[in-house]
């Protein structure tokens, strides 16, 4: 047993010793990773310093790889001839590589996406093209947030000044097309729009990128959203400047283009930077480290070591390096877990023309797939912050910086966060460990400076210079003309509507051009469901006039707020009392009169019952006691009873009864007060329950929504209904009424009917209002800014 123990230590030793040295005969001496990048372009000018920088660092580090050499073989593309550049991207697929870092381009990135899936290489691309998925293409790695986080910081930064229509210029290529898109999907979360949008070849002329601009200065929005390149879009702002169009009233907004190259450009001229004062841009956010800060003190020595002496580290650089870093890691744990790198070739890659592609060189790496299974699950801090991939194969908590370019410089002013999906000042590290909060009222930003250097927030809109004449359909009325209808003298439209309308106008800081287009013939109301349908058709950009918002003219067009409260109330013939000398008898009815006298005498024969044993003045002859109490009974109505009561009872039952007496003498006296001293009018309708259930004719005005209103609503029979079209056939109908041929009551608008009373005073107003409408006006898009 002494024996035996030892040896089992010294095997098992021996094993492991053994398991260990495999191991580490198991690692190449030299791995080769590529990278597909655009070397004079400012992004692949960076990627590949941050390249180099992280290769120096793993390399210098024996406990990262083991004594494993970590190399680089890069590939120079050119971005702007998408053919060429594809070419040679497929050439440089030959080289058997682990992985490759890039490419920058969208073209590029979607065309080796598919051989990378073929060769089962990890590519590791910074492109932020949002239809580069992990779902289409499993070996595409994004190691840069996507375009879908950033267009929804954009959307928000929009949503937050309140403006809903946005002009987007972009490069027309797979990167612009893609993020514009994107930008709309963000917007329409937000109801908000893009009015005009307007792409361009990267290669443009300086007279197209002009025509461009003239053509977005005709549009009515004045935010302005820029997603381009860097080359194209400064040229862009050089040209806008000297277009005025980066003044007072204009807003441009910058993805993160601008901020990259200013991060990088330490030497950008100061007229370029002089150019895009007030402009707003992104930056994806970098949380400020150690590790970070060592980077940056050491990127001066390695950017003049790769011949670009001219450019610092931005935001790519940083996930770049990390980028690198991340095949690194886990290529260790690659090799830890008994991975091997080896290559086969694919039989049904043959170049069967003999050209110069040669694709029968393209090997599929063996372990492709589990070395991406390795990097899927990285988990570490570096100079970009926490790198580790979320289900959808995107960076945990996006996040973005929204900057102002100011002086000669930029000035954050505010982040947002794919975490709470809000506008913060709070940098966005110091929110993960709380709940996100989502209220929309807990979003801020510190003031912005903006084009023409005010601190005041533009509109964002204007009417489009070019803009044709507003068209405005007017109801040319017959009756109530006071409040719209054409003037038969001058031909002009007058009336309280047109009065509103034009002091709205005159609110306004800028000149609006319309024409009034009259509606209806003059001789009879017009039907104001046509003229709304000829607006829905944009036939009319707009109507004024009394025009009743409903629930069902809002479906089919936009209103405006209400510039006045209506109603529909119900008009009936009155009937006045006539005073006669039997005036005192009609505060109370011929039942009350009754009752009222039953129980006098009631109350007088209780009374009795309860007093005549014991007392003497309740007794005597039988006629005498009935006399008493009548006497009694009705002595109480004046208090001048002479009698004493002496039982309890008897008191108690007379107290109540003098209360009461009380009561009706007062309700008596003040009844009879008013009908001798105010005259006395009455409806034959109290309200909206008698019109229901009558089977009397009723009117209503000419084009009002009364008529569907009364037949939907009301459930009134049309045949019921009679159209009136003036004042005058309103009061005739009403006299003649039911039975002669009229009608018993008139259903109209609040307004119509007070301006007819203030003529006709025989007819009044029965009930109350029974709905709560309003007059607007009919707009579209553009009109509805009026209010």
């Amino acid at each position: 047993m002494g024996i035996a123990f030892p040896m089992v230590l010294v095997l098992s030793l021996l094993l492991y010793t053994n398991g260990i040295s495999k191991s580490l005969a198991a690692r190449p001496p030299v791995v080769n990773i590529g990278s597909i990048l655009q070397l004079n372009s400012t992004t692949g000018g960076v990627a590949a310093i941050a390249i180099n920088a992280a290769l120096e660092d793993i390399n210098s580090d024996p406990t990262v790889l083991n004594g494993t050499t970590l190399k680089v073989e890069t590939k120079d593309t050119n971005c702007f001839d998408g053919f060429l550049g594809m070419v040679q991207a497929l050439q440089f697929m030959e080289t058997d590589v682990i992985a490759i870092v890039g490419p920058q381009c969208s073209a590029i990135a979607h065309i080796i996406s598919y051989v990378a899936n073929e060769l089962r290489v990890p590519l590791m691309s910074f492109a932020s093209d949002a239809t580069l998925s992990s779902i289409q293409f499993p070996f595409f790695v994004r190691t840069a947030p996507s375009d879908l986080y950033q267009m929804a910081a954009v959307a928000a930064v929009v949503d937050y000044n309140h403006w809903k229509i946005v002009t987007a210029i972009y490069v027309d290529d797979d990167y612009g097309r893609n993020g514009i898109a994107a930008l709309d999907d963000a917007l329409t979360a937000k109801r908000c729009k893009i009015s005009y949008k307007i792409g361009f070849p990267a290669n443009a002329k300086k007279s197209e990128l002009i025509n461009l601009l003239v053509s977005v200065s005709y549009m009515e929005s004045r935010v302005i959203i820029l997603h381009t390149g860097g080359e194209p879009g400064l040229k862009l702002f050089s040209m806008a400047n000297r277009l005025n169009m980066m003044g007072n009233g204009y807003v441009w907004i910058a993805t993160d283009w601008l901020s990259a190259y200013l991060d990088a450009n330490s030497s950008a001229p100061a007229e370029t930077i002089s150019g895009m004062q007030g402009v707003l841009t992104l930056r994806p956010h970098i949380p400020n480290s150690k590790m970070k800060s060592n980077l940056i003190s050491k990127w001066s020595r390695q950017s003049q070591k790769y011949n670009h002496s001219d450019l610092r580290v931005n935001t790519y650089g940083f996930y770049v390096y990390d980028s690198v870093w991340t095949v690194a890691r886990a290529l260790d744990a690659f090799f830890d877990d008994g991975g091997s790198i080896s290559f086969s070739n694919d039989s049904r890659l043959r170049d069967a023309t003999g050209g110069t592609l040669h694709l029968e060189a393209m090997s599929i790496f063996d372990k492709g797939r589990k070395l991406l299974e390795k990097i899927r699950k990285v988990n570490f801090t570096g100079p970009s912050g926490h790198v580790q991939f979320d289900a959808s194969g995107d960076l945990i908590h996006p996040a973005y910086e929204i900057i102002n370019v100011i002086g000669n410089g930029m000035r954050t002013i505010g982040f947002w966060s794919n975490y709470s999906g809000l506008l913060s000042t709070v940098p966005p590290e110091a929110l993960y460990s709380k709940p996100p909060n989502t209220s929309l009222a807990n979003q801020q930003l510190y003031d912005v400076i903006w084009p023409g250097e005010t601190a005041q927030r533009p509109r964002g809109w204007v009417f489009p210079s070019n803009a044709k004449e507003l068209k405005i359909g007017i109801p040319n009325r017959f009756s109530f003309r006071e409040f719209v209808t054409k003037d038969n003298v001058t031909g002009s439209m007058k009336g309280y509507c047109i009065d509103v309308f034009t002091q709205a106008l005159a609110l306004l800081p800028y000149p609006v051009t319309y024409k009034f287009v009259p509606f209806g013939s003059g001789t009879e109301n017009p039907h104001y469901d046509k003229l709304i349908e000829m607006v829905e058709s944009n036939e009319l950009d707009g109507a004024v006039g009394d025009i009743a918002v409903t629930m069902k003219r809002t479906v089919n067009a936009d209103f405006t707020q209400p510039f006045i409260e209506t109603g529909l109330v119900i008009l009936a013939p009155v009937k006045r009392h006539i005073t006669t000398s039997w005036a005192f008898l009609q505060p109370f009815t011929l039942e009350m009169w009754c009752v009222t006298g039953l129980f006098f005498l009631v109350v007088g024969v209780v009374v009795w019952v309860l007093e005549h044993r014991i007392n003497d003045e309740f007794r005597g002859s039988p006629r005498q006691q009935m006399i008493t109490i009548f006497w009694f009974s009705f002595s109480t109505l004046f208090f001048a009873h002479r009698e004493n009561t002496m039982s309890t009872l008897g008191r108690g039952v007379l107290i109540i009864w003098l209360f009461v007496v009380l009561i009706i003498q007062s309700s008596y006296t003040a009844s009879l007060t008013s009908i001798l001293t105010v005259q006395q009018l009455d409806t034959s309708i109290k309200g909206i329950d008698d019109l229901k259930n009558s089977d009397a004719p009723v009117g209503f005005q000419v084009g009002s929504f009364a008529q569907d209103y009364m037949v939907n609503e009301l459930n009134i029979s049309r045949s019921r209904l009679r159209a009136l079209g003036s004042p005058k056939e309103y009061a005739k109908a009403l006299e003649l009424g039911p039975k002669k041929g009229g009608v018993m009551a008139i259903v109209d608008e609040r307004p119509y009917v007070e301006l007819f009373l203030s003529t006709y005073c025989k007819i009044a107003v029965a009930g109350s209002d029974f709905t709560s409408r309003g007059w607007g006006f009919v707009s579209t898009f553009k009109l509805s800014y009026l209010t």
